[in-house]
């Protein structure tokens, strides 16, 4: 077990903890989540060197504890010639490779007793790893993933997505007593995530794992952490059940806040009562009951409820745009191909038209990043950009439109703001207020660089937006602000996205790569596609059904109506039962 109290830590410029506790438990799948620099990273650096840190608290956990990692900027020395397998088994060929030295040496030596106690040692460390069935292991693996075809490949011919299923694989193969994944999901396709999902049900130690992820959130932890405000918030349970909870108690708060705020009302009118007639009655007792009224107001004001958890302020995301365009055609790609080391895509058709919202849809390493990037810098022979448009682009690859070197300050003040104060006001509407805009944008968190594209997207006021993965790195709350910015969008959208939640509640169609080239699905059918083949055949109905349910509740709490709202959170307990 993990055992966190009351632990504290701030940089010079950001308090990052006050007093958090919480433990970590054999067996226990743990979501850890939180709006982005919330300080979710550096609270894993904490537990994998502690010693590194000068914090308050207590961190209990055996010096013994074996973490195993898997970071969210993982990269592969490419020119090293590792099979799939050899990479996985990497730690077992090099114990196995020992054990066979010692057996080599032990032949021709005469002094056999110290050869003796190292062969007993690497024994012991193959056998804590599971080496006899190492093989096996890597195989069953494999399989778990769906992605025994790679055994024999070459690692360096492995796209993104596939060399972070094979680096969750090696972790895990390691035997940890924690594993620790920071954002494992970022640009994994819908296939690469599944199999995420079955890697992580199948494990059978501790695991922590940063994620922002709506679908490996509902369907893969039975813990969830929540950082917040300086804040920790504890559930034992699952994320569904969690935002239930959530849910609840925002409306219990929202009731005591009404009466709280009548209250308050009523107190306010018997004291400007009382002062009224202080005016014109010096009376004693009239000025002790006016000083208790007082009092009491004072006291009503300071145990307002306060709710860092439930109620999380959202960005204001909002595209708008300087110049609209009637109804025509703003993008038109006419035969296009792109090849690197093996042809990628070839003879692509297609037109956006101008109020279109499209997702780009298909496997890691298929070309969707190279014709969005062509589609932007609108030099290639087969597109064709309308006149009148002008285009904004977010990247996955963020040094592309962001400088590393520049505070979030002098970015802004070279996309064409004028002065700090505009800058200032402007992106305080994206959640960067106080001293991290003098912030250098490397130390800048990824879903925090995110948003800074979002926001310098949003200033463009362009009329086409190419947005490649842009829900990378964000929190759940950006992504549903993001959703809403997108369905408000008067303007057209080409996104290249492996959210299945963004895509199905934003986009008008789909553009689904098939047998290297580009065919047109409609939304129905391919929401009925990704159902068909990784849920339960009722399960789109029923979230379906809760969904509405929610919308209903939301509208409820606007009205105050809390006796409706209340009735339809049975109603949906009854729904999130069934999932």
């Amino acid at each position: 077990m993990i055992k966190v109290e009351n632990l504290s830590f701030s940089f010079p410029q950001k308090e990052l903890y006050t007093n958090i506790s919480f433990t970590l438990e054999e067996a226990q799948h743990c979501a850890f989540i939180g709006t982005s620099g919330s300080g979710k990273s550096t609270l894993i650096d904490i537990l994998m060197d502690s010693e590194r840190y000068m914090f308050e608290g207590k961190l209990e956990m055996d010096p013994t504890f074996k973490i195993g990692y898997v970071s969210q900027f993982s990269q592969f020395d490419r020119t090293k010639e590792t099979t799939v397998f050899e990479y996985i088994g990497d730690e077992f060929i090099k114990i196995q490779d020992e054990i066979q030295s010692i057996c080599t040496e032990m032949e021709t030596s005469s002094d056999i007793e110290p050869l003796l106690e190292k062969y007993q040692l690497a024994l012991d460390a193959f056998d804590s790893i599971g080496g006899e069935d190492f093989e096996s292991n890597i195989n069953k693996k494999l399989n778990q993933a769906n992605l025994m075809k790679l055994k024999d490949l070459r690692v360096s011919d492995l796209s993104g997505g596939e060399f972070k299923l094979i680096q969750v694989m090696k972790e895990m193969l390691n035997s940890p007593d924690l594993m620790i994944m920071d954002e494992p999901d970022v640009f994994l396709d819908f296939e690469n995530l599944n199999a995420l999902k079955n890697l992580i049900n199948a494990h059978k130690g501790i695991l922590l794992v940063v994620t922002h992820n709506r679908y490996l959130l509902n369907h893969c932890f039975n813990k969830i952490l929540h950082l917040e405000n300086t804040e920790i918030q504890e559930f034992d349970g699952r994320y569904m059940d969690y935002n239930f909870s959530l849910l609840q108690t925002k409306i219990e708060l929202q009731e005591l806040a009404v009466a709280e705020k009548e209250e308050i009302e009523r107190n306010e009118k018997v004291i400007d009562h009382l002062r009224a007639i202080a005016t014109f009655n010096a009376d004693a007792a009239r000025g002790r009951a006016l000083k208790a009224r007082v009092s009491f107001q004072e006291r009503l004001e300071a145990r307002r409820i306060k709710a860092p958890f439930v109620d999380i302020k959202q960005p204001t995301i909002s595209f708008g745009m300087d110049n609209e365009i009637e109804d025509t055609t703003v993008i038109h790609v006419s035969n296009y191909s792109v090849a690197f080391d093996q042809l990628l895509l070839d003879n692509v058709n297609f037109e956006i038209k101008s109020t279109d919202k499209v997702a780009i849809i298909g496997p890691n390493g298929t070309g969707k990043t190279t014709l969005l990037r062509d589609i932007f810098n609108n030099n290639h022979d087969s597109i064709e950009i309308n006149a009148d448009v002008k285009v904004a682009y977010l990247s996955q690859s963020q040094g592309e439109m962001l400088k590393d070197s520049n505070t979030i300050l002098e970015e802004f003040i070279d996309a064409g703001f004028n002065t700090y104060d505009e800058v200032r006001s402007y992106i305080s509407n994206y959640g960067f207020e106080g001293e991290i805009v003098n912030q250098k944008i490397e130390s800048l968190s990824g879903g925090e660089k995110n948003m800074l594209q979002l926001a310098k997207v949003s200033a463009s006021k362009a009329n086409v937006l190419l947005l490649d993965e842009p829900t990378s790195h964000l929190d759940t709350y950006t992504q549903i602000a993001l959703e809403k910015a997108i369905e408000d969008y008067k303007g057209a959208i080409l996104m290249i996205s492996h959210d299945f939640y963004s895509v199905v509640n934003g986009m008008d169609y789909v553009l689904i790569i098939d047998d290297k080239t580009i065919r047109k699905m409609s939304i129905r059918k391919f929401r009925q596609m990704i159902y068909a083949s990784h849920f339960d055949k009722d399960y789109l109905e029923k979230e379906q059904r809760k969904k509405s349910v929610e919308m209903k509740i939301e509208l409820a709490l606007k009205n105050t109506d809390f006796e409706l709202a209340k009735g339809l959170v049975d109603e949906l307990e009854a729904l999130i039962k069934l999932l």
